[in-house]
């Protein structure tokens, strides 16, 4: 099945609700969204990273990839990650394609994602996309002090996508930090609810599980 083909099969049942968090690069989405799928069960909840969907930069040499700006919008193939979040919300199956972030390329083989009853978006750009807002039951925004945000993002960089620090720094200063104030930030206003300090935040975390948990009662009950 190619990327752009969604449909595998469809299942009769509700629809799934649709959750979104965003936040800075190393703000803490990924232990936000841990608890979550903790609360809901993984069984029950399809996790679709925006990440996934980075554009394809097999065409370019090496060298002229790393100069590419990953953190803008038009970095990602959005209107694909939109077909899959509509597909999932009809009850069909679909291939979510898989990123080489070493090498900036796609890999050849998919993930089959198959309708369950959320739908959790992680990215830190899912709220500057309209067209991906209006998918959204509920909105999550990790809100984390800039200098906590970058340690981090230097840590999973460079030890988990094998980058030096002066490339990361120099991507840091040139791409990562103005991109977030032209897009992340201002997204924020998009938010229900806004969590600061990320993951770190328990009482945050537990009225979001809560009210998530709430949502999928009533909606299992038809209220």
């Amino acid at each position: 099945m190619s990327e752009l083909e969604s449909i595998a099969y469809h299942e009769e049942s509700l629809i799934p609700l649709v959750i979104g968090v965003a936040g800075g690069s190393g703000s803490g989405k990924t232990t936000v969204v841990r608890k979550i799928i903790e609360s809901v069960g993984e069984n029950s909840i399809n996790l679709v990273q925006h990440d996934a969907y980075y554009r394809d930069l097999s065409h370019m040499n090496a060298e002229d990839r790393a100069k590419q700006n990953f953190d803008h919008p038009a970095s990602l193939q959005t209107e694909l990650m939109v077909r899959h979040v509509q597909a999932l919300k009809k009850g069909f199956a679909v291939e979510i394609p898989k990123y080489d972030f070493s090498n900036h390329v796609r890999k050849t083989e998919t993930l089959t994602l198959r309708p369950r009853k959320v739908v959790l978006l992680d990215g830190i750009l899912i709220f500057s996309e309209k067209t991906l807002l209006d998918l959204m039951d509920i909105k999550l925004f990790v809100d984390t002090d800039s200098d906590i945000r970058l340690l981090r993002r230097l840590q999973r960089d460079i030890i988990d996508r094998g980058r030096t620090l002066e490339s990361v720094l120099r991507q840091y200063e040139r791409y990562v930090r103005p991109m977030h104030l032209e897009f992340v930030e201002p997204s924020k206003r998009h938010a229900d609810i806004i969590i600061p300090r990320g993951g770190q935040n328990t009482i945050a975390l537990e009225m979001v599980t809560a009210r998530i948990n709430h949502e999928l009662s009533s909606r299992e009950l038809g209220v």
